[in-house]
């Protein structure tokens, strides 16, 4: 457990704060591209506490600028795109996307002041139907040379959802890798995958559904060690004398988790906070076999959300959509097949900010122990002046060994034997390059 001043430290993100400090030195999702399509490419954002706006220009280029002008506070929520930029409607001052203003047209035709003022700005990158934006101090680092980044667009597809809890709880619920064997069970295995309960595939390549892997084997031996991004977790499940199910799921530092969708796919989901209170998620599915269908999951996904904000339509205001029938004999929580609804509940029903001071953590906790100790040591580093840890050099190299299997492994070498199923996935994928993985 934590005492209140420390979880409060760890979940205040707002400006000036230790952890909104820290988060702010990676770059973090903002958008979906497709938030920035039709005739106005402008949408406000709002991040750490900070109002923004983030728009294209007609030149195609991404801004991310202070929602409020530093005339006099208009909403540039409202601007004009054009001439370059986006234009104050009060005034007409004009910002590009670096934040300089380019015009001032009340002010006498002679005037310079234009020159002496900016509007605050930060840098955005675009990749694979996602915008990220880097809020830090000083020179942004690289965009990481991970999978889900590196990937073909085809191969790929970015989705978010929002949260109405704090970041950190979100993430504790991606990182702890028992709770998918009570939250996640089905009592009825289904022959058909279902892009929402995500464990229908089989395990490995074997006709095993994992659902029933979990199910059938609840307590799972957890082990985790440190690694160039953060860490990586492996949940083991011995399965009998010979053979385990073995789960290899990480913690992409600070706020972002990768783990194994099915054998061909990945999701690396970040938790980007709005507030202290809300956070979104923002995922990137990653197919190392074939072009996902984005249209399809894009579909599946606008199911179960309301545009604009992406709010899932099941939610605390309606029980999460829980059926006492439905949980008597179908799934265990009785909220339906959508494990995104099921993650919703356990983040949000604690309230949003957790009372850490209240908990009491067990064995299968140690990912979520591990990641307090970085996370309160990172900030430390950080306000004592030092560089962010598990950051990406400046080629955006470092985290060539992030990686995230779902397999059947002999016990015997379950430590080694899982990187054979790796490199048979990659060696078979039209575009993901073999990698030297690090000891």
């Amino acid at each position: 457990m934590l005492t209140a001043e420390m979880n409060a430290r760890v979940t205040q993100v707002g400006p000036g704060t230790a952890c909104g400090k820290l988060l702010r030195q990676y770059w973090q999702p903002i958008a979906l591209s497709e938030e920035l399509e039709g005739t106005r490419p402008l949408k406000p954002v709002r991040l750490f506490g900070e109002n923004l706006v983030l728009f294209r220009d007609e030149a195609q280029q991404l801004g991310l600028i202070d929602r409020h002008c530093c005339h006099r506070g208009a909403d540039l929520a409202f601007g004009r795109l054009e001439d370059g930029g986006i234009r104050c409607p009060f005034h007409g001052w004009l910002y590009d996307v670096g934040g300089a203003c380019l015009e001032q047209p009340a002010e006498p035709a002679s005037s310079t002041f234009y020159r002496k003022v900016r509007q605050t700005a930060y840098p955005v990158r675009e990749c694979n139907g996602m915008i990220f934006a880097y809020l830090g101090a000083g020179a942004a680092p690289a965009l990481p040379k991970i999978d889900a980044i590196a990937a073909p667009a085809a191969y790929s597809f970015a989705f978010k959802g929002l949260i109405e809890a704090n970041w950190l709880q979100a993430l504790e619920v991606g990182i702890d890798p028992a709770h998918a064997s009570y939250l996640h069970r089905f009592f009825e295995d289904e022959d058909e995958e279902n892009y929402g309960q995500q464990f229908g595939a089989k395990a490995a390549d074997t006709d095993i559904p994992v659902t029933k892997v979990l199910r059938n084997y609840a307590t799972p031996e957890i082990d985790v060690e440190e690694a160039p991004y953060g860490l990586r977790i492996f949940a083991r499940r011995e399965l009998n004398d010979r053979d385990s199910h073995l789960r290899v799921t990480n913690l992409v530092f600070p706020n972002a988790f990768m783990i194994p969708m099915s054998n061909d796919m990945t999701i690396t989901q970040w938790h980007v906070p709005v507030d202290d209170e809300s956070n979104y998620w923002y995922a990137m599915f990653t197919d190392y076999r074939q072009p996902v269908d984005q249209q399809t999951m894009r579909d599946q996904r606008l199911q179960s959300c309301t545009l604009p904000d992406y709010r899932s339509l099941k939610n605390r205001e309606n029980d999460w959509g829980y059926d006492e029938a439905e949980q008597r004999s179908k799934t265990y929580t009785g909220m339906g097949r959508d494990i995104n609804v099921h993650d919703q509940w356990a983040v949000e029903s604690p309230g949003p900010i957790q009372d850490r001071s209240k908990e009491h953590l067990g064995s299968t906790d140690k990912a979520i122990i591990a990641n307090r100790k970085l996370l309160t040591r990172s900030m430390d580093l950080v306000e004592e002046g030092n560089a962010a840890p598990f950051n990406t050099d400046a080629n955006g190299e470092g985290w060539e060994d992030l990686l995230a299997i779902d397999t059947i492994v002999p016990s015997a070498s379950w430590r080694s034997a899982w990187r054979d199923h790796e490199a048979k996935r990659r060696g078979a994928s039209p575009w993901a390059a073999p990698q030297q993985a690090a000891e």
